[in-house]
């Protein structure tokens, strides 16, 4: 009996430490997507600012490389990155983001002054931006 308790305490426990929390909860996978749609954002509404495409990919391509390094499989990865409900929590942080930041539709001004500032301290959103 003693035995069986300690096998059943056993896998109880290795089944908790093999679940994988949601991918919005691995800061390294939503941080560089969040990032990543802030320079998009950016440089849309900056005439000034275009995106260096070819370094985005590859960002947006080591982050599902790092969440199947966790353990997750492409479909999970792809469920999370399709998700309407994801892509609206993200937009909705993008939003405040650029807010704060003084960023505002329908002026170009802050979103080209954001883009500057990002480019020069060379944040990850700058990381993905070049002025033109």
């Amino acid at each position: 009996m003693r035995a069986m308790t300690m096998a059943l305490i056993f896998c109880l426990s290795a089944g908790a430490v093999s679940a994988k929390p949601p991918l919005r909860e691995v800061s390294r996978v939503d941080d560089t997507l969040l990032a990543v749609g802030i320079a998009d954002e950016i440089r849309k509404n900056c005439p000034n600012v275009s995106a260096r495409m070819f370094k985005a990919v590859n960002v947006v391509r080591g982050v599902a490389a790092h969440a199947r390094s966790l353990g997750y499989t492409s479909e999970e990865i792809d469920a999370y990155r399709k998700s309407d409900a994801e892509k609206a929590r993200l937009k909705a942080k993008r939003d405040a983001y650029l807010a704060s930041a003084g960023a505002t539709p329908g002026s170009s001004e802050g979103y080209c002054q954001l883009g500057r500032q990002e480019i020069e301290k060379g944040s990850q959103i700058g990381a993905v931006l070049r002025m033109n």
